[in-house]
């Protein structure tokens, strides 16, 4: 592989695929790396550099070299979900250790934190989204080891100022880790802003297709927590095929132009709905109303997400109604893809979720925004 000429912008950068070029005929789009093991040299060395492709995987460089440019961090690791990427940080706490997570966060991962503390011995406690007085009781509360952020967070799209809570973790050495699948890193880079890990479901914006299941940690430096999760790796075995690697790499290439539109309508659909009398509530941070405005305008540059959620008015029977009459919008799990998708996300949370039952998540895609905002307007009836 060559380097092309020094890019100038991030955007650049991800559009060319790390400006690489591939020998021997200088292809523009990169190979698909498919053998999971390397020839030795006859002394036994490894000419090629590489053993064996469960840790070694030359179809992970390109990847992981890019997401790590993309988010200012000084390393990348991929995983076979995001799920994964998570489970992978949290599994690097010794028994006995101190979680403080928010109340809202992805519905699986609380499930599984849940678990994982009964099981591990770990001290888990729960501080209120976007609320810097409720974090700091949690962090003074008891000596922490970890500090889990979501922002925004998933279904309600709260704030958190990520370097206030940054400063307030690092003063009692707290290890800070931000989930920024919806913001990615074109509108926020968690770890300028002083967190150490960051993290995606790359299944989501990253890639942006609806075609692979992956995730992502990036770090800010080379720390023994990088190094203890770094290890574990290639020994759970938790790493994603090179056919979903080379797949992941294309849809970066159009990351800046799908999450800047998508963000450019989500607003728009946003603020027409939040007059809409049909409409109880309209959580978005592009939006003045919402608590987090303030931090979101300060913290995410270029937009405020493509996500957003309605609260229907007329409750929760008539939230099914208008999840059934939408045509444009495909009802399914997921979000950050090309095609616009609503939930119901109370039903498919279950018992003991702290969703409104009114509520429908909306993930907005790329198409007309004129489509959306009609088939929005026909299903409200």
């Amino acid at each position: 592989m060559s380097n092309a000429s020094e890019p100038c912008s991030l955007e650049t950068l991800a559009v060319q695929a790390m400006g690489l070029t591939h020998a021997p005929h200088g292809d523009l789009i990169p190979p698909i790396h498919l053998s999971s093991t390397f020839e030795r040299a006859g002394d036994g060395s490894y000419p090629g550099g590489r053993l064996y492709a469960r840790d070694q995987s030359p179809a992970y460089d390109a990847v992981e070299a890019l997401l790590t440019a993309l988010e200012g961090g000084s390393g990348a690791l991929l995983y076979p979900s995001g799920m994964a990427a998570a489970t992978a940080v949290l599994q690097s706490l010794e028994p006995g250790r101190r979680l403080l997570v928010p109340r809202i966060l992805y519905w699986a991962l609380r499930h599984w934190m849940q678990a994982f503390a009964a099981r591990w011995r770990i001290d888990l406690a729960w501080y209120d989204n976007g609320d810097l007085d409720s974090l700091a009781d949690g962090l003074a509360s008891a000596p922490t080891d970890l500090l889990w952020i979501e922002t925004p967070a998933n279904p309600t799209w709260d704030i958190t100022d990520i370097r206030a809570a940054v400063d307030l973790a690092h003063a009692g050495q707290t290890l800070v880790v931000v989930d920024s699948t919806v913001a990615t890193p074109v509108l926020t880079r968690p770890l300028e802003l002083g967190a150490d890990l960051v993290l995606h479901s790359a299944t989501k914006y990253l890639n942006g297709h609806s075609d692979v299941i992956a995730g992502v940690l990036v770090t800010r430096e080379d720390s023994p927590a990088w190094q203890c999760i770094r290890a574990a790796r290639p020994l759970a075995g938790a790493i994603l095929g090179p056919m979903e690697s080379w797949l992941l790499l294309r849809g970066l290439r159009t990351l800046h132009l799908r999450v800047r539109q998508s963000c450019a309508s989500a607003e728009r659909i946003a603020r027409i709905l939040a007059t809409d009398p049909r409409v109880a509530e309209v959580c978005y941070p592009g939006l003045p109303s919402h608590p987090g405005h303030a931090v979101a305008a300060r913290q995410m540059r270029g937009g405020f997400g493509g996500m957003l959620s309605i609260r229907v008015a007329g409750g929760e029977s008539q939230a099914w109604v208008v999840a059934a009459r939408l045509r444009v919008f495909k009802r399914a799990t997921s979000l950050g893809g090309v095609e616009s998708l609503v939930e119901h996300r109370a039903s498919i949370e279950g018992p003991g979720t702290p969703c409104p039952p009114d509520l429908l998540r909306l993930s907005v895609g790329i198409e007309a925004v004129e489509d959306l905002l009609a088939d929005l307007d026909q299903a409200l009836g």
